[in-house]
């Protein structure tokens, strides 16, 4: 039985081939039990004087087998790049940790320094973290430029191992003046969940050189994504952005959309089934209109988006000339939905640019009751359901935090007090009268937070009720209106979007994340949007945005047809460029 497995071996080893320093034993499925087993691929190691690549995926190394390994590389100060995925198959967990300080050893030893390490599909756990922990923290990884533990079960603790391990490269290899600069993260499949991403999320902003960041399916909700969002615009060069199945909710979403409106190399943009819904698609399409120039792959599928604001995607990537593909299957958009979709798109240069449809869910019911997913996230975290939470405008929030993450253990989120409002403010906001109005219209807009998208559109629709044909009253509203919205939209594209998409919300003409109590437009609200429309308040994209939604929903205005009608003419004509 021996002679026949030596015999195994060495037809396996025969397929060994080295390529520019380049060693590899890939997808041999050797059983490498002890020194014996791998004296072969020791004397290889030996041979080759120029080691700078060593490809060891596909096997099963043991404790005795890694360390006659490692044994081989202490000489080895070349050696750059370690593809060591998929190899402990069939080996016992505690095992793994032993292995793997063997061979961190004794690359640390040689003093080589490496540019890959590639460990994926070993499920270690936090343990195996610690066996690389102290490779990670050396000068043998100051020159690291891709990091790939994709599907090694670390869970949150070893999530905090690794952040820790790489914020000490980091800080060390800045006091040797060669500052590590990541390029390529891949830590997918990891149940990593809000406490991992968090830690992560200090190393990311510390670094501010990554390039590709790939973290899907790692239960990671709002909390955790906030934090990265918040530490991944602090990395410019930024180009591949993979967070396909965590949940966003529209949270979450809001501070990826704040994140990309700094990124201007991103090309690769996947938050499929990441729940982040219609509005928080508004807000992606808002930083696609003033954004992203070179994207050329958006994933937004399976995110319970409907088709008005699906169209408001499309619309917006239609702009984009680099965009190959789009992704918005197994949404809400029903068939009709679909088709519209389809025709939005089908004048765009590249013809197969939108991705199958074949998973559609159908059209939203409207009587259904919402779970309210982003509530678990909220028990599970002790989350506080504060004012700044949804603030759309929050550049510097984190502004005077420790390394700038939101809602972290050692920097914790302080909710900002709520704005001290005169007895007469809350009076009007309460129970608004044309009387208390033209007491007040000149101090109002002092009194509107523009970042908070719900509170200025509850100010904007009590006033808006307020309206009449007689010349005084009509003066006041106009004349808070206009203060409003000057005050409301020039800050950013996505400001305004939000704005528009609490506005839809609030009113019943997009189905939100959550259920909340809607306002029916009455004729003076209808009017004064009309207003806000001829005095340009709106650009062409808001427009579009705006008559895209209203148009689609003609029942709501029954009621009072003509004013609907003179702010769908009105929007026509703002899309058409005739004001």
């Amino acid at each position: 039985m021996a002679s026949i497995d030596i015999v195994q071996l060495a037809d396996a080893l025969s397929q060994t081939h080295v390529d520019d320093g380049e060693l590899s034993f890939q997808g041999l499925g050797l059983k490498l039990d002890n020194a014996a087993s791998v004296e072969e691929i020791v004397h290889d190691i030996e041979q080759l004087q120029c080691l700078r690549a060593l490809r060891l995926e596909g096997n099963s190394v043991g404790v005795e087998a890694a360390q006659a390994i490692a044994k081989a590389l202490e000489g080895k100060d070349l050696l750059q790049r370690c593809h060591w995925s998929d190899m402990f198959t069939g080996r016992l967990r505690s095992e793994i940790p032993t292995a793997l300080k063997h061979l961190s050893a004794a690359i640390m030893s040689a003093g080589a320094r490496l540019t890959e390490l590639d460990l994926s599909d070993n499920a270690f756990g936090p343990d195996g973290v610690k066996g690389i922990e102290q490779l990670l923290k050396s000068p043998s990884c100051h020159t690291l430029r891709e990091l790939k533990l994709n599907n090694c079960g670390m869970g949150i603790g070893g999530g905090k191992i690794l952040a820790e391990a790489l914020i000490e490269c980091h800080r060390q290899s800045s006091a040797n003046g060669t500052p590590l600069k990541l390029r390529v993260f891949v830590a997918g499949r990891n149940r990593l969940e809000n406490e991992g991403a968090q830690a992560l999320a200090r190393a990311f902003r510390l670094m501010g050189s990554l390039e590709e960041v790939h973290m899907p399916q790692n239960g990671i909700h709002y909390v955790g994504v906030m934090a990265l969002a918040s530490a991944l615009r602090h990395n410019p060069q930024l180009r591949v952005l993979n967070f396909n199945d965590n949940t966003f909710t529209k949270k979450g979403t809001l501070a990826m959309a704040q994140a990309l409106r700094h990124l201007r190399n991103v090309q690769v943009v996947n938050f499929g089934d990441c729940l982040v819904r219609s509005e928080g698609a508004i807000a992606l399409a808002a930083v696609l209109r003033e954004g992203l120039p070179i994207v050329k792959d958006l994933n937004l599928s399976f995110g319970e988006i409907t088709m008005e604001a699906a169209l408001v995607v499309a619309q917006a990537v239609k702009d984009k000339p680099h965009v190959e593909r789009l992704d918005l299957n197994g949404n809400c958009l029903g068939e009709g939905g679909c088709e519209a979709l389809k025709e939005a798109l089908e004048n765009v240069l590249n013809a197969d640019l939108l991705a199958s449809l074949s998973d559609d869910e159908g059209e939203p019911e409207d009587e259904e009751d919402d779970e309210e997913e982003d509530d678990d996230d909220d028990n599970s975290d002790g989350d506080e359901e504060d004012d700044t939470s949804e603030k759309c405008d929050d550049e510097d929030a984190d502004a005077g935090k420790e390394n700038g993450i939101i809602g972290t253990k050692d920097s914790p989120e302080k909710p900002q007090s709520p704005v001290r409002r005169p007895a007469e403010i809350l009076a009007l906001l309460s129970c608004p009268s044309v009387e208390e109005l033209l007491q007040l219209r000149a101090t109002l807009q002092l009194q509107v937070d523009a970042s908070d998208p719900t509170e200025a559109v509850d100010v904007f629709l009590k006033i808006a009720s307020l309206y009449s044909e007689d010349p005084e009253t009509k003066a006041a509203v106009l004349e808070t209106i206009d203060v409003l919205m000057k005050k409301l939209l020039p800050a950013s594209v996505l400001q305004s979007y939000c704005f528009f998409s609490t506005l839809l919300v609030k009113t019943g003409l997009l189905k939100g994340e959550r259920k909340i109590k809607t306002v029916s437009l009455g004729p003076g609200q209808l009017l004064c949007l009309e207003h806000a429309v001829q005095q340009q308040y709106f650009s062409q994209h808001h427009a579009a945005l705006l008559h895209t939604l209203v148009s689609k929903k003609t029942e709501t205005f029954k009621s009072c047809s003509a004013e609907g009608e003179r702010l769908n003419s009105a929007l026509e004509k703002m899309c058409s460029g005739q004001h």
